[in-house]
């Protein structure tokens, strides 16, 4: 199996694993009840799946019926007649985005920042705060919800990795990586709070999360950067371009 098609597997399965999860079709479909942030709900299609009009109108109806926007992500290799199937429904590609992988032989060191300091959340504060930078780093106003602080807990308490970067005092940064399945972890939630950036914290946090999924037994960490500036700090620390995903939804 190929790599990309190893971290489609590894999104689905673990999708598969959410508490919250249902089926819809040939579709299985990510639901976070306390967390409305759309990249945490989203749909994965079976490989190679080639869903019917009914099919696709059955899964944009269970999305509505949960006030959730119809979304998902997923390798379009994997199911090619996925996506002319959403775009005759309506729907609308957001980007596509590649897909990254490091492995412990391409992991380098980043530049060190001085004074930055990295840990595992251990407090309510930390969790609390990690959880701020990461709800205003993807756009939200005011309070986390309770959803943010949950992922963090249950990602620190399990075998994913969580962390909280500080820096002059202040939360600087947070991100984490996911519960390992075959031997693959998803590098996610990565976010440096507005007074930190460019100053390496991103770069940082990122190395430091990777090596620590990469010491706890995982063969390779995958993720996707937001843009090209952030990656471009990926593959300063060692991430290499495996495939490309396609982010897909229907407006409201």
């Amino acid at each position: 199996m190929s790599m990309a098609n190893a971290v489609q597997e590894y999104a689905r399965t673990l999708t598969l694993r959410s508490p919250g999860h249902y089926r819809v079709g040939p579709f299985t479909v990510r639901y976070n009840p306390g967390w409305e942030l759309k990249y945490a709900n989203y749909a994965i299609p079976d490989r190679d799946a080639e869903p019917t009009a009914d099919d696709v109108a059955a899964l944009v109806a269970a999305f509505r019926e949960r006030a959730r926007l119809p979304r998902l992500e997923f390798l379009p290799a994997w199911a090619p007649a996925v996506e002319p199937a959403l775009l005759a429904a309506g729907f609308t590609v957001e980007n596509r985005a590649p897909l990254l992988v490091c492995a412990p032989e391409d992991l380098r060191a980043p530049k060190p920042v001085d004074g930055l300091r990295i840990a595992v959340p251990a407090t309510d504060t930390e969790f609390t705060d990690a959880a701020r930078v990461q709800h205003h780093g993807f756009g939200g106003a005011g309070e986390p919800e309770p959803g943010t602080i949950t992922g963090l807990r249950s990602t620190a308490a399990g075998d994913g990795v969580a962390a909280l970067a500080v820096l002059d005092g202040a939360p600087a940064g947070a991100g984490g990586c996911t519960l390992p399945v075959d031997g693959l972890s998803e590098l996610v939630g990565l976010a440096v709070a507005a007074p930190f950036r460019r100053r390496g914290v991103g770069a940082a946090l990122s190395a430091w999360l990777t090596e620590r999924a990469l010491d706890q037994g995982c063969r390779a960490v995958w993720l996707e950067p937001g843009d090209a500036d952030v990656e471009r700090i990926y593959t300063g620390i060692g991430y290499r371009r495996v495939g490309e995903k396609v982010n897909i939804s229907l407006p409201l």
